[in-house]
C-alpha cells in the first residue's frame, strides 16, 4: 500500500529521536504497510539508521537490539541452540521464528522490536523471550531509560507499556537462561494458519517456568516444579481469561493450552 505520509526520516542519533508532532517510529515496517496508518499519523523516524548490532553476547548474557531481524534470530541465535553445549537455551529460537511463519522478503525485514511493540497474542518473539525470562530496556524521550520484565511489557492486544516518544532499544536475557532446558508447543487451526495457542517453557534447577501466548491476550507466565502436573493443572484453573478471535475460540484454547502446557513440562522434568 502506499503511504500517506508528509516525511520519513532517517535516525542517526539518540538524539535524532525526539518526535515532531505527528511522527512516529519506523523499524521492519512490514505490518505498516498491511494495515491502514493510524490516525494523526504524517511522518516516521526509521531506527534502522542508528546502526544497533542485531545482538551479542557477554558475561551478562544476551542482548537483541530492536532492529534485530526475525531471520536473524531464526538463523543466528536459533544456530547457536542447535548445538548442546552453553546456549541450548536458545533452541527454541528457530520453531518461535518459524510459526511466524513469514515469507523470505518479510523474515528478513520484520524486526523484534516491532514484534514486541506490537504486542498481538500470536507474537512469536514475545513467546520466546518471555519464556527465557528477558526483560526490555526502554529510552525515555530526554535521555532517561527504564528497564521491566517482558511480561509487564505487553498488557493485552497491541497494547503495551510504551508511552508517547518512548523507544524499545532492546531485549535482555539474563545469562542463566542461555544453557537451560528449554521447549516448545504450538497449535493452529490449520497447518499455516497463525497460532491459536503456544506455550514456551524453561527449566530452571527446581522450577519449571511455562509461559502461556497466543490464546490469551497477553503473557501468563506460570511456575510450577518440575513435574508437578496436578500443580500446573490449579495454574491453568486460575487461568480466566482466553482469547476470542477467528483462530480460535476461547473454550478450544483454554483446552488445547492445557493440553501443550502439559507436554511442555513433562520434556521439562
Amino acid at each position: 500500500m502506499d503511504l500517506d505520509v508528509d516525511s520519513v526520516r532517517t535516525a542517526r542519533t539518540r538524539a535524532d529521536l525526539a518526535l515532531a508532532p505527528g511522527e512516529r517510529f519506523l523499524a521492519g515496517g512490514t505490518f505498516l504497510y498491511s494495515e491502514p496508518l493510524p490516525p494523526g499519523v504524517t511522518g516516521l523516524v526509521d531506527l534502522l539508521g542508528l546502526g544497533w548490532e542485531p545482538w551479542t553476547i557477554d558475561g551478562g548474557g544476551l542482548r537483541v537490539s530492536a532492529t534485530c531481524t526475525v531471520e536473524e534470530v531464526r538463523a543466528g541465535l536459533g544456530a547457536l541452540g542447535a548445538r548442546s553445549g552453553p546456549y541450548r537455551g536458545l533452541g527454541i529460537a528457530q520453531p518461535c521464528a518459524d510459526a511466524l511463519l513469514l515469507s523470505f522478503k518479510v523474515a528478513h525485514t520484520a524486526t523484534v522490536g516491532g514484534n514486541l511493540s506490537l504486542a498481538l497474542p500470536a507474537g512469536a518473539m514475545v513467546s520466546l523471550f518471555a519464556a527465557l525470562g528477558a526483560s526490555v530496556l526502554v529510552w525515555a524521550p530526554g535521555g532517561g531509560a527504564r528497564v521491566e520484565s517482558l511480561t509487564s511489557f505487553v498488557t493485552g492486544p497491541g497494547e503495551t507499556t510504551l508511552a508517547d516518544g518512548e523507544v524499545l532499544r532492546e531485549v535482555r536475557v539474563p545469562a542463566s537462561a542461555l544453557g537451560a532446558r528449554t521447549a516448545f508447543r504450538k497449535i493452529a487451526l490449520t497447518p499455516l494458519g497463525r497460532s491459536s495457542a503456544v506455550v514456551t517453557g524453561l527449566r530452571a534447577e527446581e522450577t519449571a517456568r511455562l509461559v502461556l501466548t497466543a490464546s490469551v491476550p497477553r503473557p501468563v507466565p506460570l511456575e510450577v516444579a518440575p513435574g508437578d502436573h496436578a500443580a500446573l493443572d490449579r495454574a491453568l484453573d486460575a487461568v480466566t481469561e482466553w482469547f476470542d478471535d477467528p483462530h480460535g475460540a476461547p473454550d478450544w484454547r483454554a483446552a488445547v493450552t492445557r493440553g501443550l502446557a502439559h507436554e511442555v513440562l513433562e520434556e521439562l522434568a
